[in-house]
């Protein structure tokens, strides 16, 4: 697998955001766009990410040792992550397994520096 620029992996965190996103709020708020709570969550999330001091190293938000979100986002956020995360192999299966995949190379890679 090629490595990726910041830039990119800041592009493609913020597309799986807005995925994982999308799909629950179409599921729980039934919602054919972003409903105006998940478009302030997904703007917010958007805001964090372009703000990533630590992007050219780490992989995804769940993986930083250091947690950017404001308490209630990262609540909601975690909300949206945990129901999304499960159907999002059903609905993107490639994006869901890379995604994990990544993850479980990063959480290792943070277990060997510990």
């Amino acid at each position: 697998m090629k490595k990726q620029s910041t830039e990119e992996k800041r592009e493609n965190e913020k597309f799986v955001v807005g995925q994982m996103i999308s799909l629950y709020c179409r599921r729980n708020h039934h919602s054919k766009g972003f409903c105006p709570e998940c478009q302030e969550l997904y703007d917010y999330a958007r805001l964090r990410i372009d703000k990533c001091p630590f992007m050219e190293t780490k992989t995804f938000c769940s993986n930083c040792k250091v947690h950017c979100y404001k308490p209630d986002y990262r609540e909601k956020i975690r909300a949206v992550m945990r129901w999304s995360g499960p159907r999002m192999l059903f609905v993107h299966p490639v994006m869901a397994i890379r995604h994990l995949i990544l993850s479980i190379k990063e959480k290792r890679r943070f277990a060997n520096e510990s």
